[in-house]
């Protein structure tokens, strides 16, 4: 297929020039090692913890944060099911792309029938994820609402940084010694 050979091999070419992780989001989770070698990417653990410039870090898809969006819950734990996976894969490629397409219309429908704050990070699930982790700071994407959340949790100052999606303009965060700042795309 045409778009993703694309996309892999821009991956391809970044990964020959310097290191790139990948962490399964919503549609690409059924990317496997056959890929992660074919392009020479690596594929990290959702959560993933790093040492960012001496802070201790997790990097998270997000969406295990998002507990009160319950039918999302459900659907994420059949998706993430090796054994439902396995099926899918031996489905002709038509096949699963009918099924994607499927899904991704029943997920824009259940999110226009939701309320955005079911959708959104649970500030418990987010404090658990932070004791957890034992981390101060946090990265992730899925609720793609770019911004720096402060919090304190178990009195300690903890922050919370949000990618955005890249439908429209997209955007990152640059990490240094100086600290973490977004930089819009």
């Amino acid at each position: 297929m045409p778009f993703p050979a694309s996309i892999a091999k821009s991956l391809a070419g970044a990964a020959s020039r310097m290191p790139v992780h990948f962490m399964h989001g919503n549609r690409d989770f059924l990317v496997a090692h056959a890929f992660a070698e074919s392009t020479g990417i690596d594929l990290i653990q959702d959560p993933t913890i790093v040492d960012l410039y001496g802070t201790r870090t997790v990097l998270m898809h997000g969406d295990t944060l998002c507990t009160d969006d319950v039918q999302y819950q459900h659907m994420r734990k059949q998706m993430r099911n090796p054994a439902w996976q396995a099926a899918v894969l031996t489905k002709p490629i038509a096949e699963r792309v009918a099924i994607a397409q499927g899904m991704r219309a029943q997920s824009e429908a259940t999110k226009a029938g939701n309320e955005s704050e079911i959708m959104d990070v649970s500030a418990t699930a987010v404090e658990q994820a932070f004791r957890d982790c034992a981390c101060d700071v946090m990265i992730h994407g899925h609720t793609h609402r770019p911004a720096r959340h402060d919090y304190t949790v178990d009195g300690r100052n903890r922050v919370r940084w949000v990618l955005p999606d890249w439908y429209e303009a997209g955007g990152y965060l640059e990490a240094s010694a100086a600290g973490i700042r977004a930089i819009p795309a």
